[in-house]
């Protein structure tokens, strides 16, 4: 436990809460006295976040959750306001990327998958959640986009313009709702240690070493972000403490996009 209570009595949801920023996202949530909604395709990674969370402590409801469809965010979101009666904060974090590729050798398969999952699941998080924080006079949303939404990224195509989509869109809702008391940001994050950067190095032909050096050669902190750093600019982002902070896409990325 942090001994920080700013989230005491705030309903939380995360998708992605798995593994990677999702899971210690919710362990921090927790931590901090917030209950938690939390969603995931994987049920076995869920559910062992749920046990974390618990043994610190916490209280969670978890449900299955594939975000590139409708019917599946909305019942996340259902699951969370029947157990905890509100929706204060979400984070819409679940996310696909895939290994390095040419634009022109691109599939439609794999710009799809990108779109599906990390920009439907976005829009659907929204679409849900948007309502509910209306009827109840406010709330927070934040969106896991990517420095790769913020600039180019070579090799990278399908993955980039889903997290572009991302900043539109996280943009577009900001400014649509920042009458109604609610706050939408988009984090950006650069290279960070988690399960998804691993399977993305794994895909290509090169050693995971040899790529993972490759990719902080070209940050000038020269090494790749934690999850507890991703994690820590979320809950500063999100906190009632940032109260004037909407439509922005926030780069977390080792100086990056500075260069």
């Amino acid at each position: 436990m942090t001994g920080s209570s700013r989230f005491e009595g705030k309903v939380v949801l995360i998708t992605g809460a798995a593994s990677g920023f999702g899971r210690r996202a919710a362990e921090r949530f927790a931590a901090e006295g917030a209950s938690l909604v939390l969603g995931d395709i994987r049920a076995d990674g869920l559910d062992d976040t749920v046990r974390r969370v618990e043994a610190a402590g916490g209280r969670a409801v978890s449900r299955v959750t594939d975000v590139s469809k409708a019917h599946a965010v909305d019942a996340l979101v259902a699951a969370g306001t029947n157990t905890f009666g509100r929706l204060d904060i979400a984070l819409n974090n679940a996310g696909v990327a895939h290994g390095t590729v040419k634009l022109q050798a691109t599939d439609e398969a794999l710009m799809r998958l990108m779109f599906d999952v990390n920009v439907m699941g976005v829009f659907f998080g929204m679409k849900a959640q948007i309502p509910v924080m209306e009827r109840q006079g406010g709330g927070v949303i934040l969106n896991t986009a990517s420095v790769a939404g913020l600039v180019g990224a070579p090799l990278l195509a399908a993955y980039a313009a889903a997290k572009h989509a991302v900043v539109g869109l996280t943009r577009t809702a900001a400014a649509e709702t920042a009458r109604k008391g609610i706050r939408i940001n988009a984090i950006c994050p650069a290279f960070a240690e988690t399960p998804m950067l691993t399977e993305s190095l794994l895909s290509t032909d090169r050693s995971q070493e040899e790529m993972l050096g490759r990719l902080v050669q070209t940050m000038p902190m020269r090494r790749p972000g934690t999850a507890d750093e991703i994690v820590q600019a979320m809950l500063w982002i999100c906190s009632p403490e940032n109260s004037f902070m909407t439509g922005q896409a926030i780069a977390v990325d080792g100086g990056l996009t500075a260069i």
